[in-house]
């Protein structure tokens, strides 16, 4: 693996670890303010964790995972790959 693409995988699992903390801190404030409407019930509580955990992850991972093909050069590989065969 090039230099270039060890520094975006690095830099790739340090996003995804800070996205992870974000994630966690989401779960508690939607928590938090659910806990402000009404009683929370176990069903609730096993809904948000999953619902917004995932929620976050998936959507901020999948745009890590863009930046992380542009920086690691993945993507100008498959660009010289389709310039090479027209």
């Amino acid at each position: 693996m090039p230099q270039d693409r060890k520094t975006a995988a690095r830099e790739f699992r340090r996003v995804m670890m800070l996205v992870a903390v974000i994630a966690v801190l989401t779960v508690i404030g939607a928590l938090w303010a659910l806990s402000l409407i009404g009683p929370l019930t176990v069903h609730m509580v096993a809904a948000t964790i999953l619902g917004v955990f995932l929620s976050v992850m998936l959507g901020c991972g999948l745009f890590a995972a863009a930046f992380f093909s542009d920086k690691s050069g993945h993507d100008q590989d498959v660009t010289d790959a389709t310039r090479k065969r027209d």
